[in-house]
């Protein structure tokens, strides 16, 4: 039984999953106080300042990110060194230039900016771009290393710093949304300097980046920057999108952020296990071993579709309670949304490691074009049901309001109400499960071009993938 646990806590997939999985209880709790410590409107600009500052990570980190795992994996000494120098010199150079952007904007619409629900962001986010530099580069550098235990450790200290403040705030202090910034930017500092302490994010070989590591970064890294953006996009459009409704606004935000966040949980065992398996891929495709590119593939991919079906299954039947949890009181019709998620959650493993193959068969500008599918037809359909059911219901309203003869002005609000908050909130959510599909048609199509693929396999990969996890524990 010891050999067992040992065995366990060594895994590299445990360990993934234990990074993400102990993180997430800390985010999903930090996020629980902080829907009970904030007013509805603060929490909205809350829930909009770190889903931009996310997506703006998306450029910063996305040139360098994903090149650095693949590359790195298969590096000698002297390379690795050029690598990591280069990437933090390229991260830095990112940071710079979208600062300088960011203060432009503000200094050119400082009206419409501090009207807007987004005037946390322009105000916070070049201070956040600064002190969070080594962090970043830390879980990329450590990541293509497989030392998902010190990246752990880094993430615990971010989050779980972070979650004590809201925790002694939310019985203590009764801080407002600004110290709740304070305490953000000091948890990033914090991780970031124990980043740089133990070299971890590979900041004492900044002075051995090369033109040649630059050029190799850049020329992966200018698709995969696209893909990640796009990636980030395809959910936090719909948060931009929501917050810039005048039918919706923070509010909007507010609720819609609630199945969002059940949604990012369930996803917690699928990032781990792309964690993993994309160095694993990536060296293999590096020595020409296609078959093992296949078996990887199919054994994730089918592994987390399975494992998803009964979790899905019972959080569409506990949807009402899980919001419940999560809100409060006030967020219970929510869980239409909920709902509808879980259909996007059992496509979703597969979309997702057939975006990691195509980066591992370096096959970056065809994962890029996939994303560029999926962000458009997720752009064009959100801006339709958001904006489109606003205009509808004015249409029809007025309309209803001619044929009266202008008698009875109460039938404008009457039929306006018919299209609810929530009715705009669960077409957003359909318009998830639509950008998936074309995801996934779209990527195997390029994927099979490489590898000569067959969908039943990945189902036979998902069997092979429980199979051998129960001998493992049996030895």
């Amino acid at each position: 039984m010891a050999n067992v646990v040992v065995k366990i806590f060594k895994n590299k997939n445990f360990l993934s999953l234990a990074n993400n999985g102990l993180v997430a209880v800390f985010g999903f709790f930090s996020f629980l106080i902080l829907v009970r410590s904030l007013p509805t409107s603060d929490f909205g600009e809350w829930v909009l300042l770190i889903t931009t500052a996310n997506f703006i990570d998306m450029f910063r980190f996305g040139i360098t990110r994903t090149a650095i795992v693949r590359f790195l994996s298969g590096a000698d000494e002297k390379e690795a060194k050029e690598l990591i120098g280069s990437n933090y010199v390229i991260g830095i150079v990112s940071t710079i230039i979208i600062i300088a952007l960011v203060l432009l904007a503000n200094y050119l619409f400082p009206d419409q900016i501090k009207s807007s629900g987004f005037s946390l962001f322009f105000t916070w986010f070049p201070v956040i771009a600064v002190i969070t530099i080594p962090f970043n580069n830390a879980q990329s550098v450590l990541q293509a290393k497989l030392r998902f235990d010190y990246i752990l450790l880094l993430r615990i200290i971010n989050v779980g710093l972070f979650m004590l403040f809201l925790l002694a705030n939310f019985i203590f202090f009764h801080a407002g949304l600004l110290i709740i910034v304070y305490a953000y930017l000091i948890t990033n500092f914090i991780t970031s300097l124990v980043a740089s302490l133990f070299n971890w994010d590979g900041i004492k070989y900044f002075g051995h980046a090369t033109r040649k590591a630059n050029k190799v970064i850049l020329d992966f890294g200018k698709y995969t920057t696209g893909t990640l953006i796009g990636s980030n996009l395809l959910k936090s459009a719909d948060t931009f999108i929501i917050g810039l409704s005048p039918f919706l606004g923070t509010t909007g935000v507010a609720l819609y952020s609630i199945p969002l966040k059940l949604t990012e949980i369930i996803e917690i065992p699928l990032r781990s296990f792309a964690m993993t398996a994309f160095p694993s891929m990536s060296k293999a495709s590096i020595e020409k071993n296609d078959e093992e590119v296949k078996n990887i593939f199919y054994y994730n991919a089918g592994g987390m579709t399975l494992l998803m079906v009964p979790v899905m299954l019972i959080t569409f039947i506990f949807a009402k309670e899980f919001v419940y949890i999560v809100g409060g009181k006030g967020y219970e019709e929510t869980a239409a949304i909920l709902r509808i998620f879980c259909v996007y959650g059992l496509l979703l493993p597969i979309d997702r490691f057939v975006g990691v193959a195509l980066d591992s068969v370096n096959r970056p500008k065809q994962n890029f074009i996939k994303v560029v599918y999926m962000t458009l037809a997720n752009i064009i359909g959100d801006s339709i049901m958001v904006f489109g059911f606003y205009y509808i219901s004015l249409f029809v309203a007025f309309m209803a309001l001619v044929l009266s003869g202008f008698n009875d002005v109460t039938l404008l609000g009457n039929v306006i109400k018919q299209f609810t908050v929530i009715n705009v909130l669960e077409s957003v959510a359909w318009v998830t499960i639509l950008f998936t599909l074309i995801g996934i048609f779209v990527g195997f199509h390029y994927l099979n071009k490489e590898l000569n693929l067959k969908y039943r396999n990945i189902l036979r990969g998902g069997y092979w993938f429980f199979r051998s996890g129960l001998l493992r524990l049996r030895r």
